[in-house]
């Protein structure tokens, strides 16, 4: 039997057997190195996403590919480690075209799973909405594109039972592909087929006939971190938190929905009786729920809804932001664009021609694109709050749990500090 070394992992002094993949060692010590691409059946690793980079010995490298030796060094969690690989996830997220919640793996999708873990609220970069392509040809895959993180990992996995390949990468650079062979795939099992989708850490890989949709909770990464409590997503711990007993000055909120569908609003109303506990110390100033169409004062807090996606839209928002000290973005739509940003992937002239020219209309005849000066004037794309005004927090979600919402309205009113749980961080 081999002599145990000892490594060190942020300080932490560890005995393990040498020669093993660091990833392994650190899990099995309850210490969370985030990947992707990592398959613990695949060896040598693929190394390929760069979410696990680690500091080895004083050099930054992805630890999946590291084989543990004596005297080793690692330094996981500092802030800088922490900032890239954050950085990482969120070009993945704004590379593609990943609207998680009309998503098949929603819940289940291992990127979704990282966003949640590293705490990313919005993406400091803009996504591109590229138009790619769904595959629709095989047999039995629907290959979507717009999800896929070029991980290799159905490239390395994925055989016929006589030993052929069934995926590949075509092109270079970023312009790269996983593409299939579709001869091959034609002759994959049905189990070799929901393997393959099995080990796709996105939604990238679906098989006809077979969905992935399971209620919230039941899902794979729906309910609890695999962090310890000093890594949660918000940095807070996995607590429920605790109001300060501090005394409350009255505050004033508004808010509107711009190009949205008034989810966000309504999962507002689901705080139930925690709006009770706020009659006397908030009131609503332009509003939908007390139907205020006008500022008659300056607020304290403004909750937006929605993306930017006409003129009125953009207007309204900038009335906003001179009109509250803290503007904050609600939802998916406002922080990126959501659903309604579906449309950002074809020219604008396509969408109207296919939605009045080429749709159903209730009148015989009236294919025509509607037009008025009294009628805002539509966008090239939707546009997400921050590219717009400056924002200056932001509530992620598809609608955000209401208990989010009403901790973080609390926090920025009063200075209350509340944990906002693990299971309450979704983007869908």
């Amino acid at each position: 039997m081999a002599k145990k070394i000892t490594i060190s992992i942020d300080g932490k002094k560890i005995k393990t057997d040498p020669g093993r993949n660091l990833v392994e060692v650190a899990k099995e010590n309850d210490i969370f190195i985030p990947s992707l691409c990592y398959y613990e059946h695949i060896d040598p690793p693929l190394g390929t996403c760069r979410v696990c980079t680690c500091n080895v010995n004083g050099v930054p490298g992805p630890a999946c590919m590291e084989k543990v030796k004596d005297g080793m060094e690692i330094e996981v969690h500092t802030d800088s480690l922490k900032n890239m690989r954050k950085a990482i996830v969120e070009m993945m997220f704004s590379e593609g075209n990943h609207f998680c919640p009309s998503c098949e793996k929603s819940g289940d999708c291992e990127l979704q799973h990282m966003g949640y873990e590293m705490g990313v609220y919005k993406t400091r970069f803009p996504h591109l909405f590229k138009d790619r392509l769904i595959d629709f040809n095989p047999k039995r895959i629907v290959i979507e594109h717009n999800r896929c993180v070029k991980c290799k990992r159905c490239v390395e996995e994925v055989f016929t039972d006589d030993h052929m390949q069934v995926f590949g990468y075509t092109n270079r650079g970023n312009e790269t592909l996983v593409s299939i062979d579709y001869e091959q795939e034609a002759k994959l099992s049905q189990e070799q087929a929901i393997n393959a989708m099995k080990i796709c850490p996105t939604g990238a890989i679906l098989v006809r006939g077979q969905s992935y949709a399971r209620p919230f909770g039941d899902r794979r990464f729906d309910m609890k971190s695999v962090q310890s409590e000093e890594f949660t997503p918000n940095g807070n711990g996995n607590g429920n938190g605790k109001s300060s007993k501090k005394t409350k000055e009255k505050k004033t909120i508004a808010t509107i929905s711009l190009a949205g569908c008034f989810g966000c609003h309504m999962s507002m109303l689901d705080i139930d009786l925690g709006l009770l506990d706020l009659v006397e110390f908030i009131e609503f100033n332009k509003s939908p729920i007390n139907d205020i169409k006008e500022f008659t004062k300056h607020c304290d807090v403004g909750l937006i809804e929605g993306g930017c996606c006409n003129s009125e839209n953009i207007a309204v928002l900038k009335e906003f932001r001179k009109k509250c000290d803290v503007l904050v973005t609600v939802g998916e739509c406002a922080i990126w664009g959501g659903l309604p940003a579906m449309r950002n992937t074809i020219p604008i002239g396509e969408c109207l021609e296919e939605a009045y020219l080429n749709g159903i209309t209730t009148e015989a005849g009236e294919y025509i694109i509607p037009y008025s000066e009294d009628l805002p004037k539509i966008l090239d794309k939707v546009y997400p709050c921050n590219e717009i005004v400056k924002i200056d927090y932001f509530i992620p979600g598809c609608p955000p749990d209401a208990n989010h919402i009403w901790k973080s309205v609390q926090n920025l009113l009063w200075g209350e500090e509340f944990s906002v749980l693990y299971s309450e961080f979704k983007y869908d």
